[in-house]
Order: structure tokens, then C-alpha cells, then sequence
């Protein structure tokens, strides 16, 4: 079984909840607003990361890409920070990860499935603080919405 762990909007906060989740997957997906060197560079301790320049990511992340495709046991997923900025989806998509609303969000269209998995690091807008884990195995996938509701501010 293949684990991954699907975040977004960590804004400079790696909380040790989420670290705990880290320590037991196989990749990590990123989609946008790391906002810190030290933040990205924690995240390489864990597993292979794939990971997409956020709005909030500035001069540090020049070199992380917009957009990024990828797969990982035959699902191919595609990264984008803000959905709004998709021009066109790669045909070959089975998931859409995004972030930027700090929402969780899962929803099917068509044949593809579109995953926010929120905001896992400062708490904003009311919402929950909130990741995923995706499991792989036998070809097919599962998604777990990690919710950690906190009172972090």
C-alpha cells in the first residue's frame, strides 16, 4: 500500500499533528503557501515532495513550478495552487489537488476528482484546520479528510 500525504497552506506553520501524519506516508504533495525556506526544507525530512508555488510563496521559491503533473501508482495527479489559474487540465488528470481558499473541498467532475485539502497550518477564515491522506493499493485509491479542528489562532 502506497501512502500519501496531501496538504496545502501550511503558511509557515509545520504543526506537530501534521508532523505525525508525515512520519507514516511515502510522498507528500504540496499544493502552494509554504511560505518559508525552513518550512519546504523540514518537509524534505519526511518523504519525497511535490510541491507548487503558492501566492505567498516569494523570492525564496522562484524555482518551484506553478503547476506540476504527476503520478504516483498509476493515478496521475495535477498540482495547482488556485484552481482559478487552470487554463487548460492535462487529459490525462485522475486528481486535481489545489489549495488557496483554505477550505476543505472534494467534489467529482466528469471523470475527474478535485481535492482542497485545506489549510494545515495558521488557522484562517473561520475554517477548520485540515489535511488528507490518500492510500493506494490494488490500483485503487482512498481518501481520508484529516480534520484536526483547533484552537490555534
Amino acid at each position: 500500500m502506497t501512502t500519501i500525504a496531501i496538504i496545502s497552506d501550511t503558511h509557515g506553520l509545520l504543526r506537530p499533528e501534521v508532523c505525525e501524519h508525515l512520519k507514516q506516508v511515502d510522498y507528500i504533495l504540496h499544493a502552494g503557501d509554504i511560505h518559508t525556506k525552513e518550512i519546504y526544507e523540514q518537509l524534505l525530512n519526511y518523504a519525497p515532495l511535490f510541491v507548487v508555488r503558492g501566492n505567498n510563496d516569494k523570492e525564496w521559491a522562484e524555482f518551484l513550478p506553478s503547476s506540476l503533473t504527476i503520478a504516483v501508482d498509476n493515478i496521475t495527479f495535477y498540482l495547482i495552487h488556485n484552481k482559478r489559474d487552470i487554463k487548460q487540465l492535462p487529459i490525462e488528470s485522475n486528481i486535481v489537488v489545489y489549495g488557496h481558499s483554505h477550505k476543505y473541498s472534494l467534489e467529482r467532475k466528469d471523470e475527474v476528482l478535485w481535492l482542497n485539502p485545506g489549510s494545515c497550518g495558521r488557522k484562517r477564515f473561520h475554517h477548520d484546520v485540515t489535511m488528507a491522506i490518500l492510500t493506494v493499493e490494488d490500483d485503487r485509491y482512498r481518501i481520508y479528510k484529516i480534520n484536526f479542528n483547533t484552537a490555534y489562532s
